[in-house]
């Protein structure tokens, strides 16, 4: 295995996201919220979480290859939801979803992006849509239509945001929204020319810069404006009533994103939902919340079997994935390990991110004697 990128593993790439990222850009995306416990509390959640192998079980071979919400994949895991990759990347939305579909993994395509649903429609790649609430519920509707009739199979409903997260760093650094200029952020955006010609420059010589794409036309504005009336996101309003109008609308895959509660997830199952995702929005959004992992178990046995479970947050290793999989995760989201990828490289660095998953997935299962995603279960742990 070679690599010009000189990354062995997802911290490299983070390493690298970071030197090329402005102070505010990278905040975006590294940080959580308010005291920042959770980020800690999800990797300490995993690094608890010990290993038990089996020697002697032939593993020359690895397959690698399983069913995500009743269709192949060739990883066991997807792409997550990520609003500001077009902050991070030229585009930075289109090279997560080429890495994807070259990778043979579904891409989630976020309602936050910078790019409209529509521009995703001819990548060949399994693709699913992501939705936050917008105050004028119409507007989401219509969006959640236009996401099916290009293609997405799958809308993940995020619930765990139903006020804005307390990030209080964005206030200091400009970068919330709107987008500020301050004497903090202009020496700092000056001092990282790279991003400051291939991203903002590239907006620039392109018509402008980047907008909340997934609107209509007059309520769409730019990073540097507030959000026009209507067009705010706005969940602090729903309840299940709300999200069973959603699943009345789509046709497709239909799950809820969020979810750290058996009980909300025995209630998903109860009004038509395929899966649910057990997330706590990468420590993003509710500090001192459960870590994602320790959550999973209960949330597994609640359902039992019958819808599907997906896991993200504070995966960083392949090992990682293994572990959500023997605990009874169908499959894991990754967020900031493709972003540090797109940060540092665009589209090759999402395909190195997935590369290094991938292979530390295959031998962590080698390490354990397993040769088949299907072989793993709890019987991998101590």
């Amino acid at each position: 295995m070679t690599d010009t990128l000189n990354c062995w593993n997802i911290a490299d790439l983070a390493g690298q996201a970071r030197a090329r990222l402005p102070r505010g850009v990278w905040e975006y995306l590294e940080r959580g919220v308010e005291d920042e416990t959770g980020m800690s509390r999800n990797r300490q959640a995993f690094d608890r979480i010990a290993f038990r192998p089996r020697v002697l079980r032939n593993v020359d071979k690895i397959d690698l290859s399983t069913t995500i919400l009743g269709k192949p994949s060739a990883l066991p895991f997807a792409i997550g939801p990520t609003g500001a990759a077009g902050m991070m990347w030229y585009r930075g939305d289109l090279a997560l979803a080429n890495a994807a579909t070259k990778a043979g993994i579904p891409f989630s395509i976020s309602s936050a992006s910078t790019l409209n649903v529509e521009e995703f429609a001819e990548i060949d790649g399994r693709r699913w849509f992501q939705l936050y609430m917008w105050q004028d519920r119409e507007l989401s509707y219509n969006v959640v239509r236009s996401a099916h009739a290009t293609g997405c199979d799958t809308l993940l409903v995020t619930l765990d945001l139903p006020v804005p997260p307390n990030r209080e760093y964005l206030q200091r650094n400009g970068f919330g929204m709107p987008f500020q200029l301050n004497r903090h952020n202009i020496p700092d955006i000056l001092s990282h020319p790279r991003w400051l010609t291939g991203v903002i420059g590239r907006y620039l010589l392109d018509g402008g810069l980047p907008q909340q794409a997934n609107l209509p036309k007059g309520l769409k504005s730019s990073i540097v404006r507030g959000s026009k009336p209507g067009a705010i996101f706005k969940q602090s309003d729903l309840d299940w009533d709300g999200v069973k109008k959603l699943r009345d609308i789509w046709p497709g895959n239909f799950v809820l994103k969020g979810v750290l509660h058996p009980d909300d997830a025995r209630l998903a199952m109860e009004m038509g939902a395929d899966g649910v995702i057990v997330s706590n929005h990468g420590a993003r959004s509710l500090d001192h919340s459960i870590a994602a992992i320790d959550a999973l178990p209960d949330i597994v046995a609640a359902v039992g079997g019958r819808m599907s479970v997906l896991l993200d947050s504070g995966i960083r290793r392949g090992s990682d994935i293994v572990k959500a999989l023997a605990l009874g995760a169908d499959g894991t989201l990754i967020g900031r390990a493709t972003l540090y990828g797109l940060s540092a490289a665009g589209e090759r660095g999402v395909a190195r991110a997935i590369e290094l998953l991938q292979n530390e997935v295959s031998t962590t299962m080698a390490m354990l004697g397993l040769s088949s995603i299907d072989e793993i279960d709890g019987s991998a742990l101590a």
